[in-house]
């Protein structure tokens, strides 16, 4: 009985063997570039559906569908499945690892010429066997601890790998989103300009009819024109192409958008500011750092896992069941007998002491991955911040660039205008005129370019702060399709019921498996 209680306290006290997690130093700067820009603000944004500030309903109902049904999304869930598994299976460590239920029938037949036949009585016998057996090796060093720690925040980083996916997915949207309004914006442009460049045609055909003019003028009008119905079918082009990209983002094949196929709209306007916190909120709001410093975490126990080899491992083994023979006065009806049972039960201790250098390279191994991650991570800091610098001044010097080209776009209308009355009234030549029309289109086109390029800049500086990913706040990650799809194949237990998880940064908020430290 004291053996008992020894081994008890070895379960209940035993140590962790392995170093604990020291999150390393990171480099943040306390504040942004830009941030003594009027239009920058250092207070919290509006991160969670920051698309709500271009105030455009369709893409709005876009980012809602692509959350709802986008494959890569799903398949991110699904690996949060299979970590919540693999925890499951590390804390199985813990338990007993062999429980059986022992089964068995023989027919024996002992050689005449052996040296057993040469004193049994009985060359042939049988024998059945019924019984379980368990061995359980006990937890003294942590090694299924640290296993189980490695699964769980494996499991964390899994989820934070989602956020990351579903973030993604809502800036390829509204980038998508805005590129597409853009090109049919450009298009617009290019059709505008091309009927007024028929229309110059179509003066310079007469004129030339009437003797007024050259025929170079009608030869130079012309050029102009096919020149700028040359770039509508490139236009075009890129619009399809836009357009079946949104398709595959929201999971449906291409075309079949009704929002995008069967209207037109304007380039969601920017806000003149945009809210940034400070490079601090990073480190919580970002979830590839959270990911990053999470599997550093994860590979941290690993170690532990690994060092645990270099020590004894105890055991206690134990089998129970009943046999009998047909050797003899007993038959194989008695196995049903109480007599006929037997039973085991000890400690066992093994050591693999002359691995020694074997184990100790393994846990060098380990150690250099958790290093790997350890610098992966601080430079997944550096780069978070560097997005966001290079998405902020992209944002504001468009905009710059955009007030810009807006009065050499009117300048250049007016040009085209006084030309046009000129031409008419003989003071010009028709050279005057398809110049002017040229730097009105091209004007006119950089415009339209620099009005899309605020606005994607502007959905990089949100994707680059983190946002978009807090959307599935309160929500599965998995639809009940994909659920009941595999439920149909395997018996998932309970694992497929409706779970949520937490948001980093709200405390209130419970995780179902691990409260969370993040």
């Amino acid at each position: 009985m004291g053996w008992m209680i020894v081994l008890a306290f070895l379960i209940l006290d035993g140590c962790m063997v392995g170093p604990d997690y020291v999150s390393p130093p990171t480099q943040s700067s306390p504040q942004w570039l830009d941030a003594g820009n009027s239009k920058v603000q250092s207070v919290d944004g509006r991160y969670r559906d920051w698309w709500k500030v271009f105030q455009d309903p369709v893409l709005g109902r876009l980012i809602n569908k692509a959350y709802e049904q986008n494959l890569p999304l799903q398949v991110a869930g699904v690996r949060v499945m299979e970590s919540r598994a693999q925890l499951g299976l590390s804390i199985g460590g813990l338990y007993p690892q062999s429980q059986q239920l022992l089964g068995s029938f023989q027919y024996n037949r002992v050689s005449n010429n052996s040296y057993q036949g040469s004193f049994a009585k009985y060359f042939d016998y049988q024998q059945a066997q019924l019984g379980p057996s368990i061995s359980w090796e006990l937890d003294f060093w942590g090694q299924f601890r640290r296993a189980i720690e490695s699964s769980d925040f494996s499991l964390m980083a899994s989820i934070a790998d989602y956020d990351n996916t579903l973030a993604t997915l809502v800036a390829d949207v509204g980038s998508r989103y805005v590129a597409l309004r853009m090109t049919e914006k450009r298009l617009e442009i290019a059709r505008s300009n091309a009927e007024t460049e028929r229309e110059s045609l179509n003066l310079a055909e007469i004129r030339f009819q009437g003797g007024t003019t050259s025929e170079r003028d009608v030869e130079q009008a012309r050029t102009v024109l096919a020149s700028t119905q040359a770039t509508i079918p490139t236009l075009e082009s890129q619009r399809r192409q836009l357009s079946n990209a949104l398709s595959v983002l929201l999971g449906m094949p291409p075309g079949k958008i009704k929002e995008l196929t069967e209207q037109t709209g304007q380039i969601p306007v920017a806000p003149p500011y945009v809210a940034v916190g400070v490079p601090a909120d990073l480190l919580r709001r970002r979830p590839d750092i959270r990911n990053a410093e999470l599997k550093a975490v994860a590979q941290s126990a690993q170690i532990g896992v690994a060092e645990s080899y270099l020590y004894p491992a105890f055991s206690l083994t134990g089998q129970f069941g009943v046999l009998s023979t047909n050797v003899g006065t007993t038959s194989l009806s008695d196995i049903y007998n109480w007599h006929s049972r037997f039973g085991n039960v000890g400690p066992t201790l093994s050591w693999n002491f002359l691995n020694y250098g074997q184990i100790t390279n393994q846990v060098r191994v380990q150690d250099a991955r958790l290093q790997g991650l350890l610098i992966q991570y601080q430079q997944a800091v550096l780069t978070a911040q560097r997005e966001v610098e290079d998405n902020l001044v992209a944002f504001l010097k468009s905009g710059e660039r955009a007030g810009l080209l807006a009065q050499s776009t009117e300048a250049a209308q007016r040009s085209l205008n006084l030309a046009m009355l000129q031409y008419r009234q003989g003071i010009t030549d028709f050279t005057t005129v398809l110049t002017a029309q040229q730097a009105l289109l091209k004007q006119q086109d950089d415009l339209a370019i620099t009005l899309g390029d605020i606005s994607s800049n502007l959905v990089g500086v949100y994707r680059a702060l983190g946002g978009g990913w807090q959307i599935r706040e309160g929500k599965d990650l998995l639809p009940p399709s994909v659920k009941m799809e595999m439920a149909k194949r395997t018996n998932w237990g309970d694992l497929l019921a409706p779970t949520t998880y937490p948001v980093p940064g709200k405390p209130e908020a419970k995780n179902p498996i691990r409260p969370p430290d993040w």
